[in-house]
């Protein structure tokens, strides 16, 4: 797992913007600042597809966008085609990792998600990079990355723009 900057003053205001308040220009500078992070972009060039950490629908109802999708999209080297939305989902709709102890959080999202069914065949010996804004403690992630390997992903690697210190 790689992440840009630590998820403090300045960087967890502006994430707040962008993730809650919809000011969705963050994502182009949020890549920018990530692709300046060292093993950024040999990440993003081993990698298959970049798959977007899913919101649930709930979420996604609410913000009217993922910022997940909107990070990887702008990472993306042609911004098309690699990026893979329809890939991961978010099966259960947890509360919020934010609002948890960090000994509940792992818990939390044992089971939140799974691989779209009609692509499960289409992960078999591919190498994925999940996208996602903040890390805190990684039982995200991880629960991901777990759920991937499962439909037969080979490697699975993650970028963060922001990682709790």
């Amino acid at each position: 797992m790689t992440a840009a900057v630590d998820y403090a003053y300045p960087w967890a205001n502006l994430v707040r913007d962008f993730k809650f308040h919809a000011d969705t220009a963050w994502a182009r500078s949020f890549a920018r600042i990530l692709r300046s992070a060292p093993w950024v972009d040999p990440a993003i060039d081993a990698a298959d597809w970049i798959v977007p950490m899913p919101l649930s629908a709930r979420r996604l109802r609410e913000r009217g966008f993922n910022q997940s999708g909107l990070l990887a999209r702008a990472l993306s080297p042609t911004q098309t085609g690699t990026v893979r939305e329809d890939v991961l989902v978010r099966v259960v709709d947890t509360a919020a990792q934010s609002s948890l102890p960090h000994r509940e959080r792992q818990a939390n999202v044992a089971h939140a998600f799974a691989v779209d069914p009609a692509q499960f065949g289409a992960l078999r010996g591919k190498k994925l990079l999940i996208v996602d804004d903040v890390m805190t403690t990684g039982a995200s992630l991880h629960a991901a990355a777990r759920a991937l390997a499962h439909a037969g992903a080979v490697e699975v690697a993650a970028l963060v723009f922001a990682r709790t210190p």
